[in-house]
Parts: C-alpha cells; structure tokens; sequence
C-alpha cells in the first residue's frame, strides 16, 4: 500500500467521526455511505487504485465500528491464534504454522483502543493497576492481555480463535485425535456418570475435547458450567447454566472466581458441574462437588501426564485447605474416575495420549490403571501415526451396570 495512505486514513477517520450522529444508533449501512463518500471526494484530487480504495474502506470501516485489522484475522476461519507484540508485529497460526503477518499497529494508541473496546464487552478492566486481564470475544474466541508494566515491548494481546462450528467427536475421530472404539467407550463412561478430568499443556485441545465430550451428556439433565471466560459451546441440553467469573473494578464491584461460582452452583440443583478449568484452590471446591452427588462432572488442567495431573491437583487443593496430604489423596482418589491426557505431537496434530482409571488410595498413593495408551506404529518426522492401544479393562464399572448401560467383554 502506497506510503501515503495511512496519513490519508487518520484524516478521513476523524472526519467520519465528525459526521456520525452519536445521539443515535447509526446503522452499518449508514457508516458505509458516510466512508465512501469520503473516500470519493478525499481521492479526486490523489489518485489511489481500486484495490487501495477497497482496503481503504475495509480499514476505515473495521477500526469504526470491528477491532481495527485485527478484524480481518478474526474472521478468518483458518486462524487458529492471533499474537500481537505490541505494535512491533504480530504473529498468527493458520493450520498449525506460525508465521509473521505483513500489517501491524501504527501506534500503541490504536492498540490500546482495540483492546479496551474487547475488555470492555467482556465487562473487564485492564490497565497499569491491573495489567492483566482474560475476556473473549462476541464470536467465543478467548482473549489474554498484557499491559504495561508487566509487558515490557508494549501492550500484549493474545486471541484463541474456535471453529466457527463446534468441533464434535466425529471430527475428532476425522482428525485422529482418537479412534472410534474409544470413543464409544468414552461416550458409555459420559452417560453413566463418570467423573472425568482432561488434562493435557497449552494448545493440546482440552476446550474442544470437552465440548465433544458434553455431547454426549443427556439432553434432559441440568448442567451448571462455570469458566473464567465463556467458551464452552455445549449442544443439546436445554436446560443449561453458563457462569463466567469477574475482576474486581473501580466501581467497587468484588472480584468473583471459579471458587465463588462453584459453591453458587451447588445450591442450583444441577445434576452436572462443568468447570473449564482449575488451576488454582478452586480444586477443593471442585473435589466437593465431585464428592457431593454431582455425578458425571467434567474439567480440564494443564499438566504433562495424567500421573502429574494428580500432582498437580494435590498441590491445588492445598493452595485452598490445609489438610493432611493422605486425606487429600483420598478426596481425590474418590472424586474422579478418569483421567484424559492430550498432547500436541510435533507434526501439530493433537492427539489423545492416555486414558487411565483412578482406582484408589492404597499405601499412602492414589493408584492408576492405563485403560489406552497412545503408541507410534511409524517412526516419521514429518507426521505422527500410531493408535489408542487398550492396556487394561475397566475395573469400577458401578455406575455402568447402575445406568443399565451394557458393557462390552472387552470392558470386563
């Protein structure tokens, strides 16, 4: 694009403003009119081609009324991640590969404008008093930023973007993320009641393995979710509760967290608990509900095995309750039922790695039994093949033969 345009733009920007009646809500059309009005007498004297005149007024229109360029990732549906680095540039991830894009932020002001106007619909605050907030965005995409002074090369702003359409199970079977026997087993487990935590790093898929899963709970029970912003997109069920924690403000409003919304919850009468993710002592209240009737719970950790899982969820619990480590062990051994490992392999496929059953707490550890193992069958560079081997059956099958659902000999 021609060096002149961005004067050009900031010119006509504020012109536009000026002619927008802010006493009334102004349609988009109208704004459209109004830009190429503009552009047509701005240009009469200053020739511009056509396809800077079209960019000219996607530009124009998208820091108006969308989040400036950033407008044109996040309607990408092959972007998976935007990351901008301050205004020095900004890097996205189209089908697994990260690359450096060609446009960045002309200055941190239109940067921080971008990003109050997403924190601010997200009803958040973010600024040098708190540096740090998460929101998301209309279409469900989760948003992290980062200000200074925390941020040391300028405001940071990171967007997960989703599938416009919500991944389901026979995506994921598509994908090879999981195979078809597993995932009937899973589907079995889900109805029944199983209590089941996914776990896996950043990026591994524990959002989008979740909302497979929830597919398969029955559509006429009553489901609580709780996250810390709403990116869960359940199907089928009707009766369905969504609760999203908030930063405390300077208007006096308190903080609300994952701990808060999952102690409401329990007095909602839900028949599922769904927490996004844990991450800190909410994993006492979360064993408590996995403990208290609330049968067929989910939620997701970061953690690198299903062993450090449990790990990492001892240690959480004693963030929040100052109890004995073999009592907790015991809570825990109680409360889930199993244990589903993610990872991202390094052909940036994602794939299921473990499936392990938590059997019980015996000489002073919480025992685990790997029901599948994910195991290479080709040892290639550049794409990871291999299949979900079964390595054990299932041993507490209570709640199948209690639901009535039938089992498989394989699951004996």
């Amino acid at each position: 694009m021609s060096c002149k345009i961005p004067e050009l733009r900031q010119r006509m920007k504020e012109e536009i403003y000026k002619k927008i009646d802010l006493s009334r809500e102004v349609p988009d059309e109208e704004i459209e009119d109004i830009i190429d009005e503009c552009i047509l007498r701005k240009t009469r004297s200053i020739y511009i081609s056509l396809e800077e005149k079209r960019r000219l007024k996607q530009e124009l229109f998208y820091s108006i009324r969308k989040l400036d360029l950033l407008q044109e990732l996040v309607d990408d549906s092959d972007i998976t991640e935007i990351m901008v680095n301050g205004t020095e540039n900004i890097f996205i991830e189209r089908k697994g590969t990260l690359f450096c894009w060609e446009y960045r932020f002309e200055s941190k002001e239109k940067l921080l404008d971008v990003i109050q106007q997403i924190v601010a619909k997200s009803n958040r605050v973010v600024n040098e008093a708190s540096p740090i907030v998460d929101a998301r965005l209309e279409n469900g995409s989760r948003v992290n930023v980062v200000l200074s002074p925390v941020a040391l090369n300028g405001p940071i702003l990171t967007i997960r973007r989703f599938p416009d359409k919500p991944i389901d199970m026979t995506d994921l079977i598509k994908l090879g993320t999981v195979s078809l026997e597993v995932s009937k087993f899973l589907e079995k487990l889900v109805k029944a009641g199983y209590n089941i935590f996914i776990s896996g790093g950043t990026g591994s898929g524990k959002t989008t393995f979740l909302n497979a899963l929830s597919n398969y709970i029955p559509g006429d029970e009553r489901v609580i979710t709780i996250e810390d912003s709403a990116e869960l997109q359940l199907q089928g069920i009707s009766n369905l509760v969504r609760m999203e924690t908030r930063n405390a403000n300077m208007e006096g409003c308190r903080e609300i967290t994952i701990r808060d919304l999952i102690k409401s919850s329990l007095r909602m009468r839900p028949d599922r608990v769904i927490v996004g993710e844990v991450r800190d002592s909410a994993a006492v209240d979360l064993m408590s509900a996995f403990l208290t009737g609330h049968d067929g719970s989910l939620s997701t950790g970061h953690a690198n095995s299903a062993a450090d899982m449990i790990s990492r969820l001892e240690t959480m619990v004693l963030m929040g309750m100052e109890i004995p480590l073999p009592a907790i062990r015991r809570q825990i051994a109680s409360a889930i039922d199993i244990i589903i490992h993610l990872g991202r392999m390094r052909d940036k496929s994602r794939k299921v790695l473990e499936i392990v059953e938590v059997l019980d707490y015996k000489d002073g550890e919480i025992s685990l039994a790997p029901l599948f193992l994910f195991e290479e069958t080709e040892c290639r560079s550049e794409k990871v093949e291999g299949v979900l081997n079964r390595k054990n059956t299932l041993k507490h099958i209570e709640k199948l033969l209690k639901e009535g659902i039938p089992i498989d000999e394989g699951e004996l």
